[in-house]
């Protein structure tokens, strides 16, 4: 039985859920971002009780095709930006489509209908609060980090931000007040 679970975007996600799992007498097959897999099926008490104590963590189970659709093209957009190696500058349609196994033209506009945004301004969103957590870290130069999020120019990278946020990348820097937000509320 496959179980998707809303604001499941991290290593740590993975582990509170599956521990949550255990700590019922559950074994999981599989951890995925936004999504458990286990070897019963529940009842629907059981899922019941289960998502109770999701939505006390700050998740919840998803149980219609279109919400689940969403969070799983959020997941690979989260994975792109901040769990993975991959070469960022890949076509997002193209990704996104390999990754959901459906027509992007379908995708976008439920995307668009059920978010009230696009895919490309949820990615570019994601990608900023990379932006920030790297400029936050101190450890890349702004070019470097242009560089590994796939901007073609620090110029870019910095006009961007600044649209997004209101702030150039060396005033966010020397911002002492917290700067970021959590994936989930993005």
């Amino acid at each position: 039985m496959k179980l998707y679970i809303k604001n499941m975007v991290c290593s740590r996600c993975k582990m509170i859920v599956k521990a949550l799992l255990e700590n019922s007498g559950i074994h999981p097959l599989s951890e995925n971002l936004g999504e458990v897999e286990i070897d019963v099926e529940l009842s629907k008490i059981q899922l019941s009780q289960f998502n109770t104590s999701l939505k006390s963590l700050g998740f919840a189970l998803i149980d219609d095709k279109k919400s689940q659709t969403i969070e799983k093209i959020k997941n690979s957009i989260v994975t792109l930006v901040h769990h993975t190696d991959h070469d960022i500058k890949t076509n997002l349609s193209s990704f996104i489509v390999a990754q959901i196994h459906q027509d992007y033209n379908y995708l976008s506009n439920l995307f668009s209908e059920v978010e009230g945004t696009t895919i490309e301004k949820y990615f570019i969103t994601q990608r900023i609060e990379r932006v920030k957590e790297l400029i936050v870290y101190d450890e890349l130069s702004l070019s470097e980090i242009a560089d590994q999020l796939g901007y073609s120019s620090v110029a870019y990278l910095s006009n961007q931000f600044k649209k997004v946020t209101g702030f150039t990348p060396s005033y966010f820097k020397s911002l002492k007040e917290d700067k970021r937000k959590n994936i989930e509320e993005l």
